[in-house]
């Protein structure tokens, strides 16, 4: 056991000083990964629907293009003692939902993304 560990890290040295480098070392039959989210799904979007106040506990949505579909989205309440209560996406799958509450005032600000592909 002790000779594979001595080699293991000697083939890691020697990779490193001739500049192979670590990742190609560790494993040379790794697959190439994506450069991008937008590489790795078919029309891949992110769709922002910007900050407003609304109500205390008013529903913000935010929809996908037509063709698309929400895989991933999230909301942010903004304001003193802002509270998101909730951030999920839509029923049909087409977008995303978020709505939040203040404490000690009647509106909350509210931001809403969607993460969209085609279907």
């Amino acid at each position: 056991m002790r000779a594979k560990k001595a080699l293991g890290a000697g083939a890691v040295v020697l990779a490193l000083v001739s500049g192979i480098g670590w990742a190609q070392a560790a494993d040379s039959q790794a697959p190439a990964r994506p450069k991008s989210a937008a590489a790795a799904v078919d029309g891949y979007q992110i769709v922002r629907l910007p900050n407003a106040d609304v109500p205390n506990f008013q529903r913000r949505t935010v929809r996908c293009p037509s063709g698309k579909a929400v895989i991933g989205g999230g909301a942010e309440a903004q304001g003193n003692d802002a509270i998101l209560v909730g951030s999920f996406p839509t029923e049909g799958g087409d977008g995303w939902i978020g709505l939040g509450r203040q404490t000690r005032y009647s509106t909350v600000g509210i931001s809403v993304y969607a993460i969209c592909a085609y279907r």
